[in-house]
């Protein structure tokens, strides 16, 4: 290894950077392409996260998402971060039914999709799976708050732990997963200051997502990042209009095809003169 090869991050570098109060980037990708160019960026992890199914698959929720699906894109994206360490989520019912089926989609993540780690949404519900996963030696970040795969038992899309009997929940969830072993700890959608309260009471890395600036990480969808979203949620920054600059491209090349602009010379390709000769004698012989 050269000087010039990039070190892969691990959990133990994450949990360094809480220790010096060092940010952790985090984004989502869904392919090799969009992983790679974040990769080089400098992000420190990278999600290949369910939100590929509202994204990416053109449904309107992770829940259809498949073991199969996100294992193809945490492959793709794996093959891209020579830096950048990589979560692979686990989509609805993939460890929810039982620790056994929570044990083998964790496995095929990391075994298939070559993940450094996986993620799973829930607190005191998914302890058991926690548990059996990171017992079976796979990494688990957690996940709590605002849960996508549980939207509709949280009534919606909307911010949790306003009220102070939720946010104690929400507090305990997070000890709870901290002590069953998660080595990081998303956090979607809830106040600052119980963000605040998680981050500073916890040895874990906590990640933010719409949880303020107090978070030992952050971490935002890509999409949500570009203008490619349809319905950005409120916390999420735009940091370019790409919507705009895709949209612009594919009507001056329809221009350019409809004007016969595109192709132009320079985009074709040429036969020696002596070569266009004999294929114009094989045509001949060819009417004949």
């Amino acid at each position: 290894m050269n000087d010039h090869t990039p070190v892969k991050l691990t959990v133990l570098d994450l949990a360094a950077m809480k220790e010096r109060h060092e940010p952790i980037v985090m984004v989502t990708a869904y392919d090799y392409p969009m992983a790679r160019i974040a990769d080089g960026a400098g992000v420190d992890a990278v999600l290949v996260g369910d939100s590929i199914g509202n994204n990416v698959l053109g449904f309107d929720s992770t829940l259809p998402v498949t073991m199969d699906e996100i294992a193809t894109h945490t492959r793709a994206v794996s093959r891209a971060a020579t830096r950048a360490f990589v979560v692979g989520d686990m989509p609805f019912m993939s460890y929810q039914p039982s620790t056994r089926d929570a044990v083998l989609n964790a496995g095929r993540l990391m075994s298939e999709g070559s993940a450094d780690a996986v993620k799973l949404e829930g607190g005191a519900r998914s302890v058991e799976a926690v548990r059996a996963i990171v017992g079976a030696g796979i990494p688990v970040m957690g996940h709590i708050g605002l849960t996508p795969q549980s939207a509709s038992a949280l009534g919606g899309y909307k911010v949790q732990g306003r009220a102070a009997a939720q946010a104690r929940a929400l507090f305990d969830d997070a000890l709870a997963l901290e002590a069953a072993g998660v080595f990081a700890l998303v956090l979607e959608a809830i106040p600052s200051l119980l963000a605040a309260e998680i981050t500073q009471r916890s040895g874990m890395p906590t990640i933010g997502i719409g949880a303020g600036p107090q978070c030992d990480g952050q971490v935002l969808v890509m999409h949500d990042m570009f203008g490619l979203s349809d319905r950005p949620p409120r916390f999420a920054k735009q940091y370019f209009d790409m919507r705009a600059a895709f949209e612009a491209g594919f009507k001056a090349y329809r221009d350019d095809v409809k004007s016969g602009a595109f192709p132009s010379e320079r985009h074709s390709f040429k036969m020696s003169d002596e070569e266009a000769s004999k294929l114009a004698l094989l045509s001949l012989a060819g009417t004949v």
